[in-house]
């Protein structure tokens, strides 16, 4: 079990934004991301078609990630989902205090950066 040195990045976008962000994600140092739907609730988020309630659909992407490159991760995924812009969506970092089963991890950016290097 791995304590105290990972985050995971919460990010919640428009459906059909999370390519994007996943790929800016990886281009930051993320190995790999889960992505899922979800609906929005807030004020602005039940819209009317012809009175009808239609309700927003998200995208909700989580990367797992070492607290040593959370911040250039979340820059890269503020950047590419324009989060800064309103209604664009939102990303959030909580801290992971324990991690079992990412086995796969350990040692996979250095043999990614190798195999990287090796196509060159």
């Amino acid at each position: 079990m791995h304590r105290n040195i990972y985050n995971i990045i919460y990010t919640i976008v428009e459906r059909g934004e999370a390519d994007k962000i996943v790929d800016a994600a990886k281009n930051a140092g993320v190995e790999g991301a889960t992505i899922f739907f979800a609906r929005g609730t807030g004020i602005h988020e039940c819209k009317k078609f012809f009175g009808i309630p239609v309700e927003s659909e998200r995208e909700v992407i989580m990367v797992l990630i070492k607290k040593s490159k959370t911040e250039q991760v979340l820059e890269a995924i503020v950047k590419a989902g324009e989060l800064e812009k309103p209604g664009r969506g939102m990303a959030f970092v909580q801290d992971v205090p324990i991690v079992a089963g990412i086995v796969h991890l350990e040692g996979c950016g250095e043999k990614l950066e190798k195999a990287k290097k090796d196509e060159q």
